[in-house]
C-alpha cells in the first residue's frame, strides 16, 4: 500500500467539527482521530448488532426457534432450579 493511501484529507462540516471538539473537551479523547476511531468502533458494533437481529428474525421466520417454556425447563434442570408451577 502506498504512503498516500494511508492518509485521507477530508473537510468536515462545522457542526461535526464542533461535536468532535466537544468530545475532546470532555477529556476522554486526546485527538480528533481518537474520537473518530471510537465512533467507527461504535458503528461497527451497531452494524454487528443489527446483523445479529436480522439473523434472529430470519431464524424465527424459518422456524429455527425453541419455545421459551422449553428453554426455561432446560435451564432449570441444568442449574437445579425448581420448576414453576
Amino acid at each position: 500500500m502506498a504512503e498516500e493511501d494511508l492518509y485521507m484529507a477530508y473537510e468536515l462540516p462545522p457542526e461535526i467539527c464542533d461535536r468532535i471538539q466537544s468530545q475532546i473537551a470532555l477529556g476522554i479523547y486526546q485527538s480528533p482521530t481518537d474520537v473518530i476511531a471510537s465512533a467507527l468502533d461504535a458503528l461497527d458494533e451497531r452494524n454487528e448488532d443489527l446483523a445479529s437481529i436480522e439473523r434472529g428474525i430470519a431464524d424465527e421466520r424459518a422456524g429455527r426457534v425453541t419455545p421459551l417454556k422449553d428453554v426455561d425447563m432446560q435451564l432449570r434442570a441444568e442449574f437445579g432450579l425448581p420448576s414453576q408451577g
